[in-house]
């Protein structure tokens, strides 16, 4: 009965494995050529102003469309965390993005406990925090959420805790016409060969991967600090290509740029080559962590960037 009603409101149209690659794909301003992917922002460049209180995740998805033109949005949990059952709450967000053409993609999830837990109690109660967001990314039009594939133990250990964590947490969501989606966010998770094994071990069509271009750290100085200089990289371009065959989503990291506008931690043109080539269509969300420029500024630059690429290799 509850697929049933599901099906009735268009939340199960959504559950094939690239379910995300209905998108469009954005138009490059300069040269009016349709690009192979659409482009979405992520609300983690705007952490710095919804922290401090400048802005609200209310004021969100108005913003990414009347001042970046953007009309895709990657939600953090992190800003409304206490609203996840709040139904007259997401009713009042989904209008405002109904109201300004924006769609919901996705619902980013930290803070709920690891899915990968050696502690099997432990590891279920992670998995029942999320079913809330699930629920809330649906309530949303949200296609899928974003979890972390964290544990302690052995890379062997985590692993096999972590599939059993997402197994379980995907067959929930299923249900609710959602997929859940992992991103690279250090530690073993950001070794592709890691995160792509755990993908095989969970083998759900919708269960996938979140590849972001700038998390690639396996280890820190200071275990467990994420302030901690990263004492060892993976390959973030291997690493990229081992996790696309996963991809539902994509996230465009950047810090700084140089004075031609190219990032200079990353090279896109590489970076996207690699995504295109693995035959992706989908969403690719800005997501500016630097300080160099203002949140504004660094937006603004990432899209420009995406935009000159994208047109050169669609």
């Amino acid at each position: 009965m509850k697929n049933a009603a599901l099906a009735a409101s268009g939340s199960l149209l959504v559950p094939e494995f690239l379910a995300c690659n209905n998108a469009k794909g954005a138009v490059d301003p300069a040269t009016g050529k349709r690009l192979f992917f659409d482009i979405s922002l992520a609300e983690w460049s705007f952490h710095r102003a919804l922290f401090a209180g400048k802005m609200t995740n209310l004021d969100f998805p108005v913003v990414a469309k009347k001042d970046y033109g953007i009309a895709a949005v990657e939600y953090v949990n992190q800003f409304f965390m206490d609203k996840a059952k709040d139904k007259k709450y997401l009713a009042d967000l989904k209008m405002r993005c109904d109201d300004n053409g924006v769609r919901s993609v996705l619902i980013m999830c930290d803070g709920e406990g690891e899915l990968g837990d050696a502690d099997p109690a432990k590891r279920t109660k992670a998995i029942e925090n999320h079913y809330k967001w699930v629920e809330a990314a649906q309530q949303l039009g949200c296609f899928c959420i974003r979890v972390n594939a964290a544990g302690s133990g052995t890379a062997a250990e985590v692993s096999d805790h972590a599939a059993d964590g997402l197994r379980r947490l995907t067959t929930f969501a299923k249900d609710y016409g959602q997929s859940v989606i992992v991103e690279n966010h250090g530690g073993y998770s950001s070794n592709g060969k890691w995160l792509s094994g755990v993908m095989q071990k969970v083998n759900m069509k919708e269960c996938g991967i979140l590849p972001d271009f700038g998390n690639f750290c396996v280890r820190r100085q200071k275990e467990g600090d994420w302030a901690s200089p990263c004492a060892e990289q993976y390959d973030r371009y291997l690493g990229t290509t081992e996790f696309m065959p996963y991809a539902k989503d994509v996230s465009a990291k950047a810090y700084d740029f140089n004075e031609k506008g190219e990032c200079i931690e990353t090279d896109y043109r590489k970076m996207l080559k690699i995504v295109r080539d693995a035959g992706y269509k989908g969403f690719i969300g800005i997501e500016y962590e630097g300080d160099k420029l203002s949140e504004p500024e660094g937006i603004k630059a990432t899209l420009a960037l995406l935009h000159k690429v994208g047109a050169e290799l669609s």
